[in-house]
């Protein structure tokens, strides 16, 4: 496995972030609610790996039910580049939007292994009866 540095941005290009990630590791689809309705596809960063490079201003900070998560859009775009995961069975981390990496081709998105998660349910270890649609 090779963890390299990858840099990321919304479409506008006003938020932009650095990351550390193994793209062969298995990123994530998740049916929840908000997942499902942005098509979001995560990479997890862990927080030594993670460098918000420009934007914080230009940030939207979205939570809800029991706030353990947080959501954060450009408020230009609307376009999610990461997530913050604060209670997660490895602790703290960042969900990154494999969508936003830049320098990565077709092709290598295309071998991304993928993990489908029911988070509709809350049950993290276990993927969703349907899940072509994610």
């Amino acid at each position: 496995m090779t963890r390299k540095t990858y840099e990321a941005s919304c479409h506008c290009g006003r938020v932009r972030i650095a990351v550390d990630i193994e793209l062969e590791q298995p990123t994530f689809r998740c049916n929840c609610s908000i997942c499902r309705r942005t098509r979001m596809w995560v990479a997890v960063a862990m927080s030594e790996g993670f460098r918000l490079l420009a934007g914080e201003e230009e940030l939207t900070r979205y939570v809800f039910g029991p706030e353990k998560n947080e959501h954060f859009f450009c408020r230009h775009c609307g376009v999610r580049v990461f997530g913050v995961g604060n209670e997660t069975p490895i602790g703290k981390m960042y969900g990154v939007n494999v969508g936003c990496l830049e320098g990565v081709s077709e092709e290598e998105l295309s071998e991304i292994p993928i993990t489908y998660v029911d988070g509709m349910h809350d049950r993290w270890d276990a993927a969703p009866e349907f899940h072509a649609h994610l």
